[in-house]
């Protein structure tokens, strides 16, 4: 079993803390049925990531082209908070934490020094994002359409051991590299209440980082479906894709990853 990191752990209390904050807000009407007061949603995410990493290591540039790698199951939370009947907070995380093994190849310079080698990276790739939306709904009926804007928070790791050639010598050594960043936040939602048990919705976001020690962006979009078969508790089936586009300046280190899937929720209304 693994070991919940702490941001992982920080992303629950954050979520809940949304959800309990919902006892204490007030509103003279209730919002549009589309929307919840408060909700909280506990599921995972299904996919086969297609990774393209390139960075220098101690044998050689890891230039892995796509790596595709076989199908992973990655835990994912959501809440929701109306301040209101209009606005509010959403918040969502997930994490993608998976062994790595991409072929080292090609030539690269490392301390004024060329260097060509190849070989093999056995390593661990963890990629946490975590957003917050502050969001404006417009409709007041069946049918809603969001604005939201905001902030999100992205770390990158590889940690691991590159082995090999290099210069026709065999070895091995660690390799360890990590970043993390914050970026504005931009969201578009949309919400539609076929009944009282079942809705429909569209989500999209965009993350762009200028300036600082990483530059990138992340684009992501959902379709899902929800039904409640208590008022309380509900089922969600969702599609969703995200793509993530990732530079260190200082070296030119690039990491390229696609994740596209579906996912599945229980998802708590308060």
């Amino acid at each position: 079993m693994h070991t919940r990191s702490p941001m992982y752990r920080s992303a629950i209390h954050a979520a809940a803390a949304l959800a309990l904050v919902a006892a204490h807000v007030h509103a003279s009407a209730e919002p549009a049925p589309p929307l919840d007061r408060a909700s909280l949603s506990l599921g995972a995410f299904s996919t086969e990531p297609r990774i393209d990493y390139q960075g220098d290591t101690n044998y050689g540039r890891i230039a892995t082209g796509s790596y595709l790698r076989e199908h992973v199951s990655l835990p994912r939370l959501k809440a929701q908070l109306l301040l209101g009947d209009t606005q509010g907070l959403d918040f969502d995380y997930y994490r993608y934490d998976k062994t790595y093994n991409p072929a080292l190849s090609g030539s690269t310079n490392i301390n004024g020094l060329p260097l060509t080698g190849n070989g093999k990276l056995n390593a661990k790739l963890k990629l946490d994002l975590a957003k917050l939306a502050y969001k404006w709904w417009i409709g007041s009926d069946n049918n809603v359409v969001g604005v939201g804007v905001g902030a999100a928070y992205y770390r990158a790791r590889l940690d691991g051991t590159a082995s090999g050639v290099l210069n026709g010598v065999a070895g091995n050594a660690a390799y360890n590299e990590s970043e993390h960043a914050y970026a504005p936040l931009l969201e578009l939602g949309w919400r539609h209440a076929v009944s009282d048990t079942v809705r429909v919705y569209a989500d999209a976001s965009g993350i762009k980082k200028n300036g600082g020690t990483i530059r990138g962006h992340i684009y992501s979009g959902a379709l899902g479906v929800e039904w409640y078969p208590t008022p309380a508790v509900g089922v969600v089936a969702e599609y969703s894709a995200s793509k993530t586009s990732l530079n260190r300046n200082r070296d030119n280190t690039d990491l390229n990853m696609r994740l596209n899937g579906p996912a599945a929720y229980v998802k708590f209304r308060f």
